[in-house]
């Protein structure tokens, strides 16, 4: 079933949701993580992420084939095009955090698996318990990278919110209620 103005298919409903609340929990975890050196968070982190790539690939590709979802109501050309401003972020941003990441992790010597199947190998140096990096420069830089379009991404995922409650409560249509499935 193609989207349409009035109902969205549960295809693009299922792969908005998964994606996005998996997106939201791994950012948290990324955050908490970073902050707090909670390496034994790593591995499940690594693994939802390569697993949700695989979503994320199927939801870009269903956005492309499907087209852009029309709005329910007319809006302001400066509302639409920031709308699809912040989509076209989030497309990028759950593009770039997964690679980042799967490079980063990688070329640093770390390796990845997915709950336990290894995918790249780790690379660790047993007498200086250190993992022995691949490419050094290239694992900074995606680090970088991760982090930067970490951050983007939540900050656009706050406005992509922020739009959802403005399209509820103030304009009183059906923007949530279709994304929901219940109209």
């Amino acid at each position: 079933m193609r989207d349409t103005k009035e109902k969205l298919s549960s295809l693009t409903i299922a792969l908005h949701w998964i994606v996005g609340l998996t997106i939201i929990t791994l950012s948290g975890i990324g955050i908490y993580m970073s902050e707090n050196e909670a390496f034994e968070l790593y591995p499940i982190h690594k693994s939802i992420g390569v697993l949700i790539f695989a979503v994320i690939i199927v939801r870009v590709y269903w956005r492309f084939i499907n087209g852009w979802l029309q709005p329910v109501t007319e809006y302001k050309a400066i509302e639409h095009n920031l709308a699809k401003i912040i989509h076209w972020v989030l497309i990028i941003a759950m593009i770039v955090m997964p690679i980042s990441g799967f490079i980063m992790s990688g070329a640093g010597g770390y390796g990845v698996s997915v709950f336990g199947l290894e995918i790249i190998a780790a690379q660790f140096d047993p007498i200086a318990k250190e993992a022995i990096p691949h490419n050094a420069a290239l694992a900074g830089f995606m680090a970088e990278t991760h982090e930067i379009a970490g951050w983007t991404m939540v900050f656009a995922i706050i406005l992509h919110f922020i739009g959802a409650i403005k399209h509820h409560f103030i304009d009183k249509d059906n923007t949530l209620k279709r994304m929901l499935g219940k109209n």
